[in-house]
């Protein structure tokens, strides 16, 4: 089955997005819990692959790291959250707004793949309708699909 890419890029650089009311619904939905999560203590696991541990074999060196960078990578990742929810409902993005989406569509699925232990021997498209967190691998897979047309674009 050949599926429609929803974004292509533009020859004037910008990146058209074609997104039907339900996906962006979807993401105007998961925009406000991403920004609770990076906003919660450090410590949470689930935001674990967010911030990843720099020094993992200096716990000094880390904890200053901490000190100095949690609050930049916090705002900026906040910051791409608001480009994502301004643009929303755009038909086409500039460069600055496509690398909010990729920021903040990315830290998503980083999240959930960190929730669902998601590692690179998971096979997203083999879990079985049974499973009770089929609707969460669903929704990592449509993030990544959606991620890497962004991307792809990006490329172009």
């Amino acid at each position: 089955m050949l599926r429609r890419r929803r974004v292509k890029r533009t020859r004037a650089g910008t990146y058209r997005i074609e997104l039907p009311t339900e996906e962006r619904d979807l993401l105007r939905h998961l925009l406000p819990q991403l920004r609770e999560l990076i906003t919660a203590p450090p410590e949470d696991p689930r935001v674990r692959r967010l911030f990843p541990t720099a020094f993992p074999d200096d716990p000094e060196k880390e904890a200053e790291y901490r000190r100095f960078m949690h609050e930049e990578l916090v705002a900026s990742r906040t910051t791409s959250i608001d480009t994502v929810e301004a643009s929303i409902e755009a038909k086409e993005l500039d460069e600055a707004q496509a690398a909010a989406w990729m920021t903040s569509l990315n830290s998503v699925r980083l999240v959930l793949g960190t929730m669902l232990d998601v590692s690179e021997e998971t096979d997203v498209a083999m879990v079985g309708d049974e499973d009770p967190d089929v609707q969460a691998y669903a929704l990592y897979a449509y993030l990544s699909l959606l991620l890497e047309e962004l991307l792809a674009a990006a490329d172009r």
